[in-house]
């Protein structure tokens, strides 16, 4: 294994599982470099179908350069209807071509608008909104330009298929397969990447790991104080002023709220409500914390659960336990059996602990792609893994003083947690030129392409 980049270490991501030197290059030099396509998790009848029976239209969006927020906006807009009567399955990257599932209510298909960038598709009517997360995983074809060795991708994907297989000892450059071979079968850690904890400023995980301490003072400061060098220079200011009023005997919350930036608007939430509580009691610092959407609520509690994962991840490999195969009290769940066979998306509502003679039967499973080893998304309802997985489980989760029933919290912090695979399996298909190289893979819902893609650059991760 080769240790990640510093970057990356700092939300859990300790190592990539090739060792082959990386190609670098950049991503996104043209949104065509970048295309994205959900595959559908949900079936629409025919849009002639009754309306009473099924309101919602359901659209397959291609959209180039849009914010998924945005468009949704725009297109509500152009209807004359509320944006809460659209919805959509996933979000996706603004600098890209992105295919994605989105549903409006009580609409006509004549009354669809044309908007720029962006074909709209009717694929039918169904009986709900969709909800996030409403899709079964996403189909991949991406372009590296401008790398410095692309040649090294073939030993990149030799390493990462040697690594499903559980193989450490293949040569990679005696069976890297050729530039224009077909699909190979490859694995990486199911890490959360990167984007999850904030790419310019990972804090939410920071914060979330606060919150399930019921640390709120600590919570509030680490999101509005605590600057990030990769912030602008007013920004850092302001937060550095945060800083010094929190440090002082007789804050002034006005003060710092008229230093933050308007563009900050979730931190002068913040702030205004400490301004106007006063007392600092902990009541007013949670108070101070829930000025913002429930939805980011919300993630910061999901951040965290993400690091603890990702260093139970990172933990499972130090320590050499397998991630495609289960170990002795190993928590193992099947595959989805709703989606295509291509996904290998994991089912973590049905799990079974591998123990005895079940350990060689799950480990067939896995070898298959029809069963996963899972670690824990931890909450309330989390049961640890028992043998030496368990004790990596128990052993980061008392590193970070936390225990399921941390997170048993009020309004949208609270959490019953689940399990998660540990690996993320995929079929790549790889063309190298002179100067980049393309990568064609499909993903469950849930998972991200940085992680693979970070594999084959190695790179630092604001360049994924």
């Amino acid at each position: 294994m080769r240790e990640a980049h510093s970057t990356e270490r700092t939300v859990g991501i300790d190592y990539y599982v090739s060792d082959a030197d990386g190609t670098c290059g950049r991503l996104r030099v043209d949104p065509e470099d970048f295309r994205v396509r959900e595959v559908e998790g949900m079936t629409a009848v025919d849009v002639d179908e009754d309306p009473g029976d099924y309101p919602y239209l359901l659209l397959r969006v291609t959209l180039r350069e849009w914010d998924t927020n945005d468009f949704a906006r725009r297109l509500s807009d152009a209807l004359g209807v509320s944006r809460e009567r659209v919805a959509w399955a996933g979000t996706k990257d603004k600098y890209a071509v992105t295919t994605q599932l989105f549903s409006v209510r009580d609409v006509s298909p004549d009354d669809l608008p044309e908007i720029r960038n962006a074909d709209v598709d009717v694929l039918g009517r169904i009986g709900r909104d969709l909800h996030f997360g409403d899709l079964a995983g996403n189909e991949f074809d991406i372009r590296v330009s401008d790398a410095d060795a692309p040649e090294n991708a073939a030993a990149v994907t030799a390493q990462l298929a040697a690594f499903l297989s559980d193989d450490a000892d293949t040569d990679a450059d005696g069976d890297a397969p050729t530039p224009t071979e077909d699909a190979v079968s490859v694995a990486v850690p199911n890490y959360f990447g990167h984007q999850r904890f904030g790419s310019r400023r990972p804090v939410t995980h920071v914060v979330g790991l606060h919150v399930a301490r019921e640390e709120w003072r600590e919570a509030v400061l680490a999101y509005i104080g605590n600057p990030a060098p990769a912030e602008p220079e007013g920004t850092r200011a302001a937060r550095e002023f945060v800083d010094e009023q929190a440090d002082s005997a007789d804050p002034d919350w006005h003060a710092a709220l008229a230093e933050m930036p308007n563009r900050l608007r979730f931190e002068r939430s913040m702030l205004h409500r400490l301004a106007e509580d006063g007392d600092e009691t902990a009541d007013d610092w949670r108070h101070a914390l829930e000025a913002v959407p429930r939805n980011l609520q919300r993630l910061f509690v999901n951040a965290a659960q993400s690091y603890v994962f990702n260093r139970i991840l990172s933990e499972r490999l130090d320590r050499g336990i397998p991630l495609t195969r289960p170990v002795e009290g190993d928590v193992v769940c099947f595959a989805d059996r709703d989606v295509p066979d291509s996904l290998y998306r994991a089912d973590p509502d049905r799990t079974q602990v591998a123990t005895g003679r079940r350990v060689e039967v799950m480990s067939r499973h896995c070898e298959r792609g029809r069963a996963f080893v899972t670690a824990p998304l931890v909450g309330t309802e989390t049961e640890l893994a028992d043998g030496e997985a368990g004790e990596v489980e128990r052993a980061v989760l008392d590193e970070l003083d936390l225990s399921p029933v941390d997170f048993d919290l009020p309004g949208e912090f609270d959490s019953t947690g689940t399990r998660r695979a540990v690996l993320l399996r995929t079929d790549v298909e790889t063309s190298v030129g002179d100067d980049g190289y393309e990568l064609s893979f499909s993903l469950p819902s849930g998972s991200y392409a940085t992680v693979l893609l970070r594999e084959y650059l190695k790179t630092t991760p604001q360049d994924l």
